[in-house]
C-alpha cells in the first residue's frame, strides 16, 4: 500500500543540477563570450593605402564630371602640409595620418612648396600630374593623363 506523502515526494537525485554541470556550463559561455568579445577581422596593413588611393581616384573622377557636366574647370587642390585635400566645392578630405603623400602636377598649378591642383576642363582634359601614397612596405600612384583626363590607379616599384 502506498502511502500518500510517497506519491507527492519527487524522486531523489532527478529535480536539477548538479555543481559540476553548473560549472561546466558557465565555463562554456565564459569560453564562447571570450570568443566573441575577442573577434576581430583581419586587417591587412595594405588595406588602409588602397582604400586611400581608390577613395582619391573616385574624387579625381568626380571632378572630372563636375567639369565636363558643368562646363567649366574644375580644380582638385592639395594641401601637402596640412595632409588634406579638396575635390571641386566639396568637403575637405584628410589623408590616413600614416600615409605619406607626394604631388608632381606642372608649375603652373604649384601655389607654394606643399600646395598644388591638378585642374580639370570643360572637354575632358587636365592639366595631369600624380599623387604618391606611401606607407612603410608600398607606394601607390594615382595618375592623371593631361590629354584625356583618364586616372589610373598603379603600385610603385
Amino acid at each position: 500500500m502506498t502511502s500518500r506523502s510517497d506519491a507527492s515526494s519527487p524522486a531523489l537525485g532527478t529535480a536539477g543540477f548538479t555543481l559540476i554541470e553548473m560549472i561546466v556550463v558557465i565555463a562554456v559561455l565564459g569560453f564562447a563570450l571570450a570568443l566573441i568579445v575577442g573577434f576581430r577581422p583581419p586587417w591587412s596593413r595594405g588595406l588602409e593605402i588602397d582604400t586611400a588611393a581608390a577613395e582619391l581616384a573616385a574624387q579625381l573622377r568626380l571632378a572630372r564630371s563636375q567639369a565636363i557636366a558643368g562646363n567649366r574647370a574644375v580644380a582638385v587642390e592639395f594641401d601637402l602640409a596640412g595632409h588634406r585635400y579638396r575635390a571641386g566645392g566639396g568637403a575637405v578630405r584628410p589623408f590616413p595620418a600614416k600615409l605619406a603623400v607626394e604631388l608632381l602636377t606642372i608649375a603652373g598649378e604649384r601655389h607654394g612648396a606643399d600646395i598644388g591642383d591638378i585642374r580639370f576642363h570643360p572637354d575632358g582634359s587636365s592639366t595631369g600630374g600624380r599623387i604618391v601614397l606611401a606607407d612603410r612596405t608600398r607606394r601607390v600612384a594615382i595618375g592623371v593623363d593631361w590629354l584625356t583626363g583618364r586616372i589610373g590607379v598603379a603600385d610603385v616599384h
